[in-house]
């Protein structure tokens, strides 16, 4: 669980980073649950973006994602929302 100093950190790392997944109408699916899952162990912050055509609640899919790939929801801003998720395999400094 973060608390308010790590989650404080934690955006302002994800105010510079791009969203590198967007979800659309399709909405949420295996497989992009498992890229994202990919994506926080090596990255460990991402931001991920909810476009026009998802017909889905943005706070409700964070959660959704969060749950599925074991991760923190750092913040949600308008249609944007970013995970962390501390790695066991990345090398170099730790963001936490």
């Amino acid at each position: 669980m973060l608390n308010s100093k790590d989650r404080a950190k934690l955006r302002s790392l994800a105010n510079g980073l791009p969203a590198i997944f967007h979800l659309g109408k399709d909405g949420l699916n295996p497989e992009l649950v498992q890229g994202i899952r990919e994506a926080l162990e090596t990255r460990e912050l991402i931001k991920i973006d909810l476009l026009q055509n998802c017909a889905e609640d943005v706070r409700e899919v964070a959660r959704i994602i969060s749950e599925r790939t074991h991760s923190e929801v750092v913040q949600v801003i308008g249609r944007k929302f970013v995970l962390y998720k501390k790695s066991n395999t990345k090398k170099g400094e730790p963001i936490l």
